[in-house]
């Protein structure tokens, strides 16, 4: 059996990584197309495409450190995407309440005053 160079596990690890950006961007996808209402649209692409792009730029920095480079460009872009995303989806979320788009999620019992025990 032939052992494995550097470079060959590096391709491995990069490949495996591209599998798990796949299946998140997947989930996200299908969470954008099949939840109810805008909030929950939201969530979900904003939390699986943060982990897939991360997942897709950690996969180019391995290939990248295979082939002798340092991917200071990866990284660069890791930390925009992971500072840029959640302040999108949270002046996004904003933006709907100030609009007041309705929601299909039920209130929490404590906050209706009919439901509050007694």
């Amino acid at each position: 059996m032939m052992g494995m160079t550097l470079t060959s596990m590096g391709e491995w690890l990069a490949a495996a990584l591209l599998l798990v950006a796949a299946l998140f961007l997947l989930i996200g996808s299908i969470g954008l197309a099949r939840l109810p209402d805008f909030y929950m649209r939201l969530h979900g692409p904003t939390k699986a495409s943060t982990l897939g792009i991360g997942s897709v730029l950690l996969a180019s920095m391995v290939v990248s450190a295979t082939h002798g480079r340092v991917g200071f460009a990866e990284l660069l872009i890791t930390l925009f995407v992971f500072l840029t995303a959640p302040v999108s989806a949270n002046m996004m979320a904003q933006a709907a309440l100030h609009l007041r788009l309705p929601s299909r999620a039920m209130p929490p019992e404590d906050a209706v005053p009919e439901r509050r025990k007694r």
